[in-house]
């Protein structure tokens, strides 16, 4: 069964994209812990980060680092900080977090609420500074 990053990819279930390349999608998470909480992803769906040949492993950081270059400038904040878990979807995803403070990036907390307005909003600034 696809995970549900595939389906987005395949695009059977909408997102709030950020970015996307022949490779790569980028797109909001839809229990941002921050304003601007992005996913960034492989089209390709595999699991576990360090399952992902060489070449799709440092394509999506390459590719993150420019998204995350683009939320600096959409998002105010003082760093976007990074997470890897994969332990909540099978689907390698690199979490962006816009951070002012460490407790920023806190995944016991519970998840921030906006509008699919506010999404929308927060993609498009997002979308218009990645280069």
């Amino acid at each position: 069964m696809a995970s549900i990053f595939s389906r987005i990819v395949a695009r059977e279930i909408p997102c709030h994209k950020v970015a996307e390349s022949e490779h790569y999608l980028a797109f909001l998470d839809i229990n941002p812990r921050a304003q601007g909480h992005t996913l960034v992803i492989p089209k390709k769906e595999v699991d576990y980060i360090f399952d992902l040949d060489a070449e799709t492993y440092n394509g999506l950081w390459a590719f993150a680092r420019r998204v995350g270059a683009a939320l600096e400038k959409a998002v105010p904040c003082k760093r976007v900080g990074i997470a890897v878990i994969g332990l909540e979807v099978p689907h390698t995803h690199i979490h962006l977090i816009p951070i002012n403070r460490v407790g920023d990036i806190n995944f016991e907390r519970p998840p921030m609420q906006f509008s699919q307005e506010e999404f929308a909003s927060i993609a498009a600034k997002a979308a218009a500074a990645f280069e």
